[in-house]
């Protein structure tokens, strides 16, 4: 099998720092901007409700079969969603992350751990990664948080690129992508996103307070009724302690 691509890191990247607030530890690029976040004292836990909604597609898949599936995140920010399918849904995860520094620092200050058996921290670029066959018909949850260091709008957002990501799926694979809901660009987004997977494959929450808008693209599409979704969040909540209950009354079919 032919390795995946990678690239050479960009000489141009911003620089990483954190900052401590209370209990919560915050990833900063060189701005005031939050790429991430941890609690100090529960890092393998999920701090922000965005972040909480990338797992959402765990409500489409069958609970006892989590731990047998691989997970991808493009961008690794704090590294809150690796961890947790490392740790909490044991896993296999890769995660894909441009900046060296990130990673120094996820593994300095956020407690990421060191590669293993079930981990891959690999430093390259995803828009390579997606379009390489290395990975195609293998990701069964794909999270795609890709922003700059003004975390202004998605560093990337064509159709190309979601047909890409949707190719890296399994037939049960799911896609979760974290748009600006407030933002101009949203129904840009959505639309380039319905185009890649099919308008009948993408479900959305509603916006954060902050302004996140976490939409799910399904390689193969469901619909699943309300009652088996309360009955999967009632699972997920209970085995992963996620608040997945709360989020059926902001989560539906994307317009």
């Amino acid at each position: 099998m032919k390795k995946p691509p990678t690239s050479k890191p960009q000489l141009a990247l911003p620089e990483v720092n954190f900052s401590d607030q209370g209990d919560v530890r915050y990833l900063h690029l060189g701005t005031e901007w939050v790429q991430g976040s941890m609690l100090i004292d529960q890092p393998f836990d999920i701090d922000l409700d965005y972040v909480q909604r990338m797992m959402g597609w765990l409500l489409f898949v069958e609970p006892t079969s989590v731990s047998k599936r691989h997970a991808m995140q493009l961008g690794l920010g704090a590294a809150s969603l690796t961890k947790f399918c490392w740790r909490k849904l044991r896993m296999k995860t890769t995660a894909i992350e441009l900046n060296p520094q990130v990673v120094a620092a996820c593994r300095l200050w956020f407690k990421l751990p060191a590669d293993d058996a079930r981990l891959s921290v690999v430093i390259g670029d995803a828009a390579e990664v997606v379009a390489h066959d290395h990975w195609h018909g293998q990701i069964d949850a794909l999270q795609v948080d890709l922003y700059d260091h003004e975390a202004a709008a998605p560093v990337l957002d064509s159709q190309a690129f979601y047909a890409d990501c949707r190719n890296l799926l399994t037939d049960e694979g799911v896609m979760t992508v974290n748009l600006f809901g407030r933002s101009s660009s949203y129904a840009q987004s959505l639309a380039k996103i319905q185009s890649a997977f099919g308008e009948d494959a993408v479900w959305s929450f509603r916006p954060t307070r902050e302004g996140n808008t976490v939409v799910l693209a399904l390689r193969t599409p469901q619909h699943p009724t309300r009652a088996a979704l309360a009955e999967r969040a009632e699972t997920i909540e209970t085995r992963w302690g996620l608040p997945a209950r709360k989020w059926l009354r902001v989560f539906k079919p994307a317009d």
